[in-house]
């Protein structure tokens, strides 16, 4: 059968009356946005080969728990469950290395997510971009970088700190209340605090 015309919604619910080749193709379909996310929250801290994996259970539990009647799209549930599992992930594993989720992130991304020059993106770019600055204007090297994030980051508090990681992976902050099992309405006004110290930090 050809599941490509196929409403995801229904695929589920003919998983369930046993049609088995579907979880196949729900996950042939999926490993692209799966790479794409342990891509993205390897900035936190973790191997992105075990990112993937945990990625392909959330995928497994987004196909488990689906409700048609409850849930958004397929879609938008599966990213959800996808990041969420993802983030647990490299929750556990920095508490195993006694080093919370909070604690200072890595400068640089993953080697794989360079720009057409070959370069990095440093964190405090990201964070920049959300005010509204560059680094280029800030004339900033490298170890102003560091020291910069590093007093961004102490001066945030646990929430907001890993409000910010998770937007520094491309979360909206929706999805960041979700995983973070918060209001959207907190979650926004974190992401407006974080902004602010930032701000303060770079006018001093």
């Amino acid at each position: 059968m050809n599941y490509d015309n196929i409403p995801e919604e229904e695929l589920i619910s003919f998983l369930r009356d046993g049609d088995e080749k579907i979880i196949e193709y729900i996950i042939e379909k999926y490993k692209d946005l799966v790479r794409k996310k342990a891509g993205s929250m390897f900035i936190l801290g973790a191997d992105k080969e075990d990112l993937i994996q945990e990625g392909m259970i959330g995928l497994y539990n987004a196909v488990r728990d689906y409700d048609a009647g409850r849930d958004a799209s397929f879609y938008t549930f599966a990213d959800l469950c996808i990041s969420r599992q993802m983030y647990k992930a490299v929750e556990a594993g920095n508490r195993k290395k006694h080093s919370p989720l909070n604690s200072y992130v890595s400068i640089y991304d993953d080697e794989n997510d360079k720009d057409e020059r070959g370069e990095g993106t440093s964190i405090l770019e990201k964070i920049l971009s959300e005010t509204g600055r560059s680094p280029e204007e800030m004339f900033i090297d490298k170890e102003q970088t560091e020291d910069l994030e590093q007093r961004i980051y102490d001066s945030l508090s646990d929430f907001e700190r890993k409000v910010l990681n998770l937007r520094l992976t491309g979360l909206e902050y929706t999805d960041i209340a979700r995983i973070l099992g918060r209001d959207a309405k907190s979650t926004d006004n974190a992401l407006s605090r974080i902004k602010g110290k930032v701000r303060k930090i770079l006018e001093e």
